[in-house]
């Protein structure tokens, strides 16, 4: 054995056996609990989960979208767990009552300051690695939001002042933050 003491690692058993409103995400079996988010995190999720769950009905639109806590079982295996902010799932295919089984379409993290580390690269990569097409990371403190287009492999920069265009829906949809005053 070696002098470095080793890292346990978890399985989404251990996840799915945490007690009632506990809630932790899995990375490679490595076990990161999950802080209890903001009131302006909150506002966040809730306009994203109203104004893409509007167009998607008005639409007659096949995708889903589902707010947090919603689990994301991203690379079928019993070692990544995930419960994204928003996750859009356009295949009903990947959908049980358990949660989301491979990558949904377009996942939206809030970014608390515990979790940039989390959101701008563990899960980037892991995301992209796994198929997600599209991928938010929403920045209230600093009113910025980086979209990230794996698709067309691109990134654009823009601020909670902007109208962005959301590129599975090819920018028919656009999420408008000018109401909310954050």
């Amino acid at each position: 054995m070696s002098a470095q003491a080793q890292e346990k690692l978890y399985t989404v058993d251990y996840i799915e056996a945490l007690p009632e409103g506990q809630r932790a995400e899995l990375i490679d079996g490595v076990l990161y609990d999950m802080a209890t988010p903001s009131r302006t995190h909150q506002r966040l999720v809730h306009h994203f989960d109203r104004v893409i769950g509007n167009y998607i009905v008005e639409k007659g639109g096949s995708c889903e979208v589902n707010p947090a806590p919603f689990a994301v079982y991203l690379n079928r295996d019993d070692y990544n767990y995930f419960e994204p902010d928003i996750t859009v799932i356009c295949d009903p295919s990947k959908l049980d009552d358990k949660g989301c089984h491979g990558a949904p379409d377009w996942i939206i993290e809030i970014v608390s300051p515990s979790s940039k580390y989390m959101d701008y690269v563990r899960k980037m990569l892991k995301y992209q690695a796994a198929g997600v097409r599209e991928y938010w990371i929403v920045d209230a403190q600093k009113r910025y939001i980086a979209v990230y287009n794996f698709e067309s492999k691109t990134m654009d920069s823009y601020t909670l002042s902007d109208k962005i265009p959301v590129g599975i829906y090819n920018g028919d949809l656009q999420i408008d933050f000018s109401a909310l005053n954050i």
